[in-house]
């Protein structure tokens, strides 16, 4: 398995090589999926899996939707080693690292650790690309030298696309006008690993506020475990008020609904239970900050403590005690409610 690890982080390295022909993207990649392989699309990752029940051999590999770099290779991979693998996945040992390389501008960082589970010894690779303001991890698992042609392929594949130079719009924190709309943020869950095959698919949260030119506000937010048989709905409304780079969020009323899966799946049921929530009042230090790299307008909230209704605070350091909510978009889907 140590031998197998390193053939694939040699390949990883060089993760951006040229290929005459690609057939799919996802986010600023292109690449040609794994022949025979499943693939699922949920929440900013894109999973490729495949499995030998007679052998017990499986593979798994992920992208992960881009986000902003802090500006260092290093403390990218380790910030997404700790969300991506320590978080999801529970390996507890320090990877192995690769010596940084540069790829058509893009640095390189890749590292890997093996990991004991039901199906026995199985290596993980993350590779975290950062360049152009952005940054993007890729991550394979495996426990077979069986998947390692398929992997290796896949690797030499894939393509990230430059961003195109453009110029930083003008700040705009003036008035209420600057956040009025949708803005969303997502995480995947961070659970112990169970299931080889389906890890990194156990589940997710999506909460989003949308502020009216009027005052009022709504946010909603939405919770899909793989191991739950329902689903969490959190609906609140209520009023906020700006002043200067204060937000005060005063919530009239706040319920969470429990959902049936319908089929088992993600997709809303019938309706279980209600219950009133605690009205959180809270006053947030507010910035809407333009992010170069992607492009892209984020309203960034923070507080001295986490609150119940935005959750933790995110692993981005940018700011301090901060969350990133941005706005709606193909990658940033508007929550779908029960009809």
């Amino acid at each position: 398995m140590k031998r197998s690890l390193f053939l694939i982080i040699c390949f990883l390295c060089f993760f951006v090589s040229s290929l005459a022909q690609t057939s799919d993207t996802f986010d600023i990649a292109t690449f040609q999926p794994p022949a025979g392989w499943k693939k699922q699309t949920k929440d900013g990752v894109v999973l490729f899996t495949t499995s030998n029940q007679q052998k017990g051999t499986y593979a798994l590999i992920t992208l992960y939707g881009s986000g902003v770099s802090s500006g260092n290779a290093k403390s990218d991979f380790e910030s997404d080693w700790q969300q991506f693998i320590v978080g999801q996945l529970g390996v507890k040992g320090q990877p192995q690292m690769e010596p940084a390389t540069n790829v058509e501008g893009w640095q390189v960082i890749t590292g890997g650790a093996t990991l004991e589970n039901e199906m026995g010894t199985s290596a993980v690779i993350l590779s975290t690309y950062s360049g152009y303001g952005k940054t993007f991890s890729a991550a394979a698992i495996f426990n077979s030298q069986d998947s390692m042609p398929a992997i290796e392929a896949f690797a030499a594949s894939i393509r990230l696309k430059k961003p195109e130079a453009s110029s930083q719009p003008a700040p705009d924190n003036s008035s209420a006008a600057s956040i009025v709309g949708t803005w969303g943020k997502s995480a995947s869950a961070s659970v112990r690993y169970a299931d080889p095959v389906s890890a990194s698919m156990a589940g997710y949260s999506k909460d989003q506020y949308t502020f009216n030119a009027n005052g009022t506000y709504t946010f909603v937010s939405k919770t899909f475990r793989m191991s739950y048989d329902k689903l969490l709905l959190v609906k609140e409304s209520g009023t906020y008020q700006i002043s200067g780079n204060a937000l005060t969020i005063n919530p009239q009323k706040s319920v969470i609904e429990a959902w049936s899966k319908r089929d088992g799946a993600d997709k809303w049921g019938r309706l279980l239970t209600t219950q009133n929530r605690p009205l959180e009042k809270v006053t947030y230090r507010l910035t809407k900050h333009y992010f170069s790299g992607i492009e892209l307008w984020n309203v960034v909230l923070q507080a001295d403590k986490p609150t119940e209704r935005d959750g933790p605070f995110s692993s981005n350091t940018l700011f301090s005690n901060a969350w990133y909510y941005a706005p709606i978009s193909a990658n940033n889907p508007v929550i779908e409610l029960p009809r």
